[in-house]
């Protein structure tokens, strides 16, 4: 048996709540709030009835319905308008006594109906012929058109804003690679950067370009009351109009559901933009921990309880913990919402009530990496330190002029001099020296140094 509940909880409070979503990040999130809430869901639900109904009374062949005026218009988009807390509320309550949340919101309606002159004989058109999911799914997928459009990917624009100002700031810093976790043929801080943008850049292209579907053909997708009752409207074609009224892509071949694979494809391709920015973090972990980059200290801050000198990548490791958070629910309901038994069943119900936890983790993840970001520090004197002790790096560029001009065995006797050992400059020299190469590609490999070895990395950074 469960425990008892408290008999005196705490009240609701940024110390006192359960997720940290809605507690110690509560700020941060709380424009979600007008995104996510239940509020948000029960306002958009009103909205969908409202527009429905008057799509309804712009129906000829619903002649039992009186054509409305601009005032009577203006009163039912005012039950959105003003749509107060009050209201919501008030709707809770009747959904005390039918335990049903969709009709709570149609039985609401047709209170305020009442006052409607032109339309208050008329309050049984509210949620006609629809199923609760023709509401449901109509309000959640414009929840989230707004998210993605107002909120997400302004938010992805700025970050790759950043990090294209990192790439083209630090175009020309030579840096050591770390293929495999050794050194490798250099590139640029910069062109690392460069890397990351153009992969965000791909997937903010894939999430605008997700189409957010919508479906409003009744209990199992074949308008069987709307034909009985208006057998002269053409209903399919209605649907469509008003779907697409709202902002959304009409789906002609549903069950009770819209299916949801649109959510499933919007997630999946958030959560790609979650590794990609998993993986920068980690990266910048790591650079932060070779002393390539460090942090600007804060006033104020404290990075240990007991060592005074640390600041930590608190910003990143806090992003990256949030990033898992969110793949890990938009991983879920990727894979669970498609998925439904025979005509239905209310599995994705709870699952949707949801949307806003995954949504609120990816938001406290970006506000983290970018304030991390706009503390970083590049140390430029660390990053050629490094170099200069890495001059095997050269053994690339020497063996491949080597094999063009068909000297035998150039890659294995770069492999004898340099592998597990390890070469300075003097013995690099030495060996270029010996070859038998062209005076001017002997003179240019001679040139060469690892900090000069990077390829057209910087071009590439200052390209995005």
């Amino acid at each position: 048996m469960l425990p008892d509940s408290s008999p005196d909880p705490l009240p609701l409070d940024a110390l006192t709540a359960v997720s940290p979503i809605d507690g110690r990040y509560a700020a941060r999130t709380a424009p979600l709030r007008d995104l996510f809430s239940e509020f948000a869901l029960i306002r958009e639900r009103v909205d969908v009835e409202v527009r429905w109904l008057l799509a309804l009374t712009d129906e000829p062949g619903i002649t039992e319905l009186p054509a409305v005026d601009t005032a009577t218009r203006d009163a039912l988009h005012a039950l959105v308008s003003d749509f107060s807390l009050q209201d919501a509320q008030a709707i809770k309550t009747i959904e005390r006594r039918t335990n049903h949340d969709v009709k709570a919101v149609e039985y609401f309606i047709k209170e305020r109906l009442a006052t409607i002159p032109a339309l208050a004989a008329h309050g049984e058109f509210v949620h006609f012929a629809c199923t609760s999911e023709d509401i449901n799914n109509l309000a959640w997928n414009r929840l989230l058109l707004r998210w993605r459009d107002t909120h997400l990917l302004p938010a992805l624009q700025s970050l790759e804003d950043r990090l294209a100002a990192l790439a083209h700031d630090n175009a020309d810093i030579a840096l050591l690679s770390r293929t495999h976790g050794q050194t490798a043929s250099p590139t640029t801080l910069g062109k690392e950067f460069a890397n990351v943008v153009h992969r965000l850049r791909r997937q903010r292209r894939t999430l605008s370009a997700v189409p957010l579907l919508g479906k409003i053909n009744g209990a199992v997708g074949n308008f069987n009351a709307h034909v009985v009752a208006c057998p002269d409207v053409d209903w399919p074609a209605l649907a469509e109009r008003f779907v697409g009224s709202l902002g959304l892509e009409h789906n002609s071949h549903t069950t009770q559901i819209e299916p949801h694979d649109c959510i499933a494809e919007l997630f999946d391709a958030a959560a790609r933009t979650d590794t990609i920015l998993l993986d920068l973090c980690r990266d910048i972990w790591g650079y932060i921990s070779y002393g390539y980059l460090s942090q600007r200290p804060v006033e104020g801050e404290t990075g240990s309880s007991t060592m005074p000198h640390k600041i930590n990548p608190i910003d990143f490791e806090n992003a990256e913990g949030n990033l898992g958070l969110a793949s890990a629910i938009f991983g879920h309901l990727g894979a669970k919402l498609p998925v439904s038994r025979f005509q239905r069943d209310l599995t994705d119900s709870t699952a949707l009530r949801n949307l806003g936890v995954g949504a609120g983790y990816l938001d406290i993840a970006l506000a983290s990496l970018d304030k991390g970001l706009g503390k970083l520090v590049t140390n430029e004197s660390a990053i050629a330190a490094d170099l200069d002790k890495a001059w095997e790096v050269l053994a690339e560029p020497v063996q491949t002029v080597m094999r063009r001009h068909g000297i035998p065995g150039a890659y294995e006797k770069l492999k004898k001099l340099t592998r597990g050992h390890g070469i300075d400059e003097p013995g690099l020299r030495t060996f270029i020296a010996s070859l038998d190469l062209p005076e001017a590609d002997r003179a240019r490999l001679a040139a060469l140094t690892p900090a000069t070895y990077t390829g057209l990395a910087a071009r590439l950074a200052r390209e995005v």
